[in-house]
């Protein structure tokens, strides 16, 4: 059977994709403190997916004492062990339809961090690797540590306090925290290697989800104008698509979202 290692226990997408993947593959769960007592059995496992992140890697310029990942690459045997390497969207130039082999001009450290990391995984598994490059995850964090807020972490937050926007024509890329979790699933059934878009692969303009996650919300909400960053986007994702030819419609992230707001409000 398929052995993978997932890294990171605190977090939303390691700990989804532990109960998720274990209902088809042995996976063990780890924390990146223990990396230590683990790294010696890591080329054991057929995939290793590291979650965990260090917060002056998100916050600072890079520093390879802050990359967790390229840590945990330095055990990887290349050839005997595939590193899943959990990339961003935020790589790119923002625009519509983003390829893989669109501009790539990040602009928070974050960003900066991610391509580099991405370049010294290259040069070192050359194509043996997969890098996932992630578009906004939508799920339920409400449990779960975070380091830095997304944009429904945001809209979670406000409308707690009684507002939301108005975002005009902005639009984004979203997925679900399901849908990425089966995406990775079918990653690993179809033993792909190389740099994939993870997406919905469609602009999802804001005012639309916001509703889809306000849906079951019965308290008297204001809306105020917004000022957004132009930093409107969608990632193409027919390379990946294809060859796992999954199901991955507006529909499915629409019931999700509906899905978490009548977790949330009812």
């Amino acid at each position: 059977m398929i052995r993978i290692l997932i890294i990171g226990k605190r977090g939303f997408i390691g700990n989804n994709l532990y109960k998720y993947l274990k209902k088809s593959y042995s996976v063990t769960h780890k924390s990146y403190r223990d990396l230590a007592k683990f790294k010696s059995n890591i080329n054991n496992y057929n995939f290793v997916i590291n979650t965990s992140i260090n917060g002056n890697y998100i916050n600072k310029r890079y520093n390879v004492k802050f990359d967790n990942d390229i840590k945990i690459s330095n055990f990887i045997d290349k050839g005997k062990t595939i590193f899943i390497f959990l990339s961003t969207r935020k790589v790119y130039k923002p625009r519509s339809n983003l390829k893989e082999n669109s501009k790539l001009a990040p602009k928070t450290n974050y960003a900066k961090n991610k391509l580099i990391t991405e370049k010294k995984l290259v040069k070192k598994f050359s194509k043996d690797i997969i890098i996932l490059r992630i578009s906004n995850i939508i799920g339920d964090k409400s449990k779960i540590k975070r380091l830095h807020n997304t944009f429904v972490d945001i809209f979670f937050q406000n409308v707690k306090k009684g507002y939301i926007f108005e975002n005009k024509n902005d639009y984004k890329d979203f997925i679900s925290i399901n849908k990425f979790c089966e995406i990775i699933k079918n990653i690993i059934k179809k033993d792909l290697r190389g740099t994939f878009n993870v997406s919905i692969g469609r602009k999802i303009f804001l005012n639309e989800i916001v509703n889809w996650l306000n849906k079951f919300n019965k308290k008297k909400i204001k809306t105020y104008k917004t000022q957004l960053k132009k930093d409107c986007f969608y990632l193409n994702n027919k390379k990946l698509m294809s060859k796992i030819k999954i199901k991955n419609s507006l529909s499915e992230l629409r019931n999700y979202c509906y899905k978490i707001s009548r977790k949330k409000f009812c």
